[in-house]
């Protein structure tokens, strides 16, 4: 093919060169090839030769290569590479990436309208919690947090009291008695706090209050006996002095009296009750003073010694009562009970009202807070937002800080690698070939869907106490997600994968032997590119890196296996196939 090019060459230049016909050298081509071709002509004749030698050449190379690799007599020309199963160790990485942001930050930002009266930092200043930053004229935001700690004590008492409640959900008698003016309450029925079940009366003892002349004012005292009469049992029973008040009650005579109650015992015939006529027993009193007997100015009516009011403690539903007019009780004893889901709801309730009386006094903390400016942690200031002098608005962020001595990196780990992700692993951080070291946060159990991967957000703390990870910046992570030693080996391009006859995937290495292995595997797929002398084996893969694979299962140590051709024909280089 080169001598036809040659030909054509010197038949094209004999007239360039202004010689005739009959002076050209003699070629194949000299009379066939007219002396006024034109040089058109003769290039795309030029061009489609060279064009059909290349074709030629690229065909003949695919032809003698795939001659050489089927064993033919290439075998001086291609090489077929082998390699053995060692021992050794293998480490396999994760690795990935992530922004890093200062782990704590805070903001300040103004809830109310005010006057700035000063600033007391600039930015960059670095700031410890509790300093004073700027000054805002308060106004009422005080008063907005006495009144909101006020609720959160009024809401914790209130709660405290019904934990008390819910360990007895029952309505007891605070004293011995009887019950009066009893409510018409059943099982079942809905009581709400405070609901009144009864009156309870102290009927032990009776109080009768008289009223007696100033003129014994210092001749009667508590603790004085007395006898008490009652018409209507004409019974006479011993009594006590019990309260003296100073009050000065005019009779119709004209007289100054002052009251003395006497206390009785009840001997289980006398009442502090009204009577169907609306008046209750009547009863008198005389003490003795020097020898003389002490008669009061008039009658006086008997009452309760006391009386209190039993009410429910907390909402809920009735269990059972022993609520009957009349029925005596002793102290302590339980006249209604509530069932327990009574005290859980109530507690409920009452955590989810002290909850809003906190968040109301830490917002109202927060605003007298942003007025006076506290740091609320360590850290150096990036932005100020207001000036001195101006009159500051509602939402206005007035000052940011960041603590940068720890930062934090916002990564992702996919779903193939996110089992080795455990929050305490240390994890190398490359920041431009800077090297620093970090603490895994926290992983995710929800991840996003990134390119039809599931990618796991994981938070990775790193030491940035020099000073070198700046927020914002853009770094790659790297921890060892598993180790073997003393394992067995082989380069991963040993490594193939293959479907058997039964239609599952599977890993294999072509083992080379003599004869065929006792465990040599079907393949539902030729593998016509794997010289003679080599056969699959199916293998158990543990972990890999970037260079070689674990094997767990299929081949011992000492095992050679095929790797690849290395082609050494025509044109000087070789590759694996």
């Amino acid at each position: 093919m080169a001598e036809i090019l040659d030909k054509e060459n010197q038949a094209a230049e004999a007239p360039a060169a202004g010689t005739s016909a009959a002076e050209a050298p003699a070629s194949g081509f000299s009379e066939a090839a007219p002396v006024l071709r034109k040089k058109k002509n003769r290039k795309k004749t030029v061009r489609r030769i060279v064009t059909l030698v290349i074709v030629a050449a690229l065909l003949a190379g695919a032809f003698f290569a795939w001659r050489r690799f089927k064993g033919g007599d290439g075998d001086a020309q291609s090489e077929v590479l082998t390699e053995t199963v060692g021992r050794g160790s293998i480490t396999s990485m994760v690795e990935g990436s992530g922004a890093a942001v200062a782990k704590n930050s805070a903001s300040i930002t103004l809830l109310s309208d005010g006057q700035v009266l000063d600033v007391y930092v600039s930015e960059g200043d670095f700031v410890y919690a509790g300093d004073l930053l700027y000054s805002i004229e308060a106004g009422d935001a005080q008063s907005s947090v006495d009144k909101a700690a006020k609720r959160v004590r009024a809401a914790q008492k209130e709660l405290d009291r019904l934990a008390d409640a819910a360990n007895d959900l029952n309505v007891r008698a605070d004293f011995a008695g009887i019950l009066l003016d009893v409510a018409d309450i059943k099982a079942g029925d809905e009581v709400s706090k405070g609901d009144k079940v009864a009156t309870l009366a102290d009927n032990t003892r009776l109080l009768l209050p008289l009223y007696f002349s100033y003129a014994y004012e210092h001749d009667i005292y508590v603790g004085q006996s007395a006898t008490v009469s009652v018409p209507i049992t004409m019974a006479q029973l011993p009594g006590t002095v019990y309260e003296i008040h100073k009050v000065q009650r005019v009779s119709a005579e004209g007289g100054k009296l002052f009251e003395v109650v006497i206390v009785l015992d009840n001997p289980g015939t006398l009442t502090g009750e009204k009577g169907e006529d609306g008046k209750k027993m009547v009863a008198t009193a005389t003490l003795s003073a020097g020898g003389e007997t002490i008669y009061p100015y008039e009658y006086g009516e008997l009452e309760w010694f006391r009386t209190a009011s039993l009410t429910v403690e907390i909402n809920g539903e009735c269990a059972w009562n022993n609520l009957y007019n009349y029925m005596p009780v002793k102290a302590g004893e339980s006249v209604m009970s509530l069932t327990a889901e009574s005290s859980e709801d109530a507690l409920a309730d009452q955590e989810a009202e002290l909850q809003a009386a906190m968040d109301s006094l830490e917002k109202a903390q927060k605003n007298l807070d942003a007025l006076n400016g506290i740091a609320p942690i360590d850290g150096t200031v990036l932005t100020i937002g207001i000036t001195a002098g101006e009159e500051a608005k509602t939402g206005t962020v007035a000052v940011s800080i960041a603590d940068t001595t720890t930062m934090i990196v916002n990564a992702t780990v996919d779903e193939m690698n996110v089992s080795y992700a455990k929050p305490g692993m240390m994890v190398n951080i490359d920041l431009w070939d800077q090297q620093l070291f970090g603490v895994i946060d926290s992983v995710s159990l929800t991840a996003t869907a990134e390119n039809g991967v599931a990618r796991f957000p994981m938070v990775i703390s790193v030491d940035n106490s020099e000073g070198l990870l700046m927020s914002g910046a853009y770094v790659q992570y790297s921890f060892t997600a598993s180790q073997s030693d003393d394992c067995l080996i082989v380069p991963i391009q040993c490594v193939k994968s293959a479907q058997t006859m039964d239609g599952e995937s599977c890993k294999v290495l072509f083992v080379q032997t003599d004869v065929p292995p006792e465990n040599e595997a079907e393949l539902a797929m030729d593998m016509m590119d794997v010289p003679e002398g080599f056969y699959p084996v199916i293998v158990e893969t543990g972990i890999s890196d970037n260079y070689n694979v674990e094997i767990l299962s299929g081949v011992e140590e000492f095992t050679t296996v095929y790797a690849g051709v290395m082609n050494n024909g025509g044109m000087g280089f070789g590759m694996y196939f």
